[in-house]
């Protein structure tokens, strides 16, 4: 595992790896309440999932948390592009393109086999990072619970 890494901006945003950053308050009220994929997902399961990922901050210049972005891996063979979000109030300035470039440059994630991700409504996002439709749908299974936060 590599050390945190904080990257900067050209109109003054941060991007760091330091979990003792992020503003977890934020996260979970984005998650649980504007996401399409993690609407009322508990606290305590945000809290264990940050703990068990590699996360991304993304913090405004005055320092409140603007962002986010967590991936799922081992460092070595898989990585699962995760929980990517720009609150509201910061976009418009390129941040999830920044965001998204910033994280697939990271040491930890380099060679590895696989890259996956699940978007419903930013597939030309993530095509412009090589992302692309699975080339064999056909050998992916998925166990999939359809209302595991209640």
């Amino acid at each position: 595992m590599s050390a945190a890494i904080t990257e900067t901006h050209p109109q003054g945003y941060l991007l760091s790896t330091d979990p003792a950053r992020l503003d977890v308050a934020v996260i979970h009220g984005w998650l649980s309440g504007e996401s399409y994929w993690a609407r009322h997902i508990p606290l305590a399961t945000v809290e264990r999932a940050i703990a068990n990922s590699l996360n991304f901050g993304l913090y405004a210049p005055d320092g409140r948390q603007a962002g986010f972005c967590r991936v799922v891996t081992d460092r070595a063979t898989f990585a699962w592009l995760c929980d990517v979000f720009v609150l509201p109030e910061f976009r418009g300035h390129g941040l999830a393109k920044w965001l998204v470039e910033r994280v697939l440059a990271h040491p930890d994630l380099q060679n590895l086999r696989r890259h996956l991700l699940a978007t419903l409504d930013a597939h030309s996002l993530y095509q412009r990072f090589g992302y692309e439709p699975l080339s064999s749908p056909e050998r992916w299974l998925e166990r999939k619970h359809p209302n595991p936060y209640g």
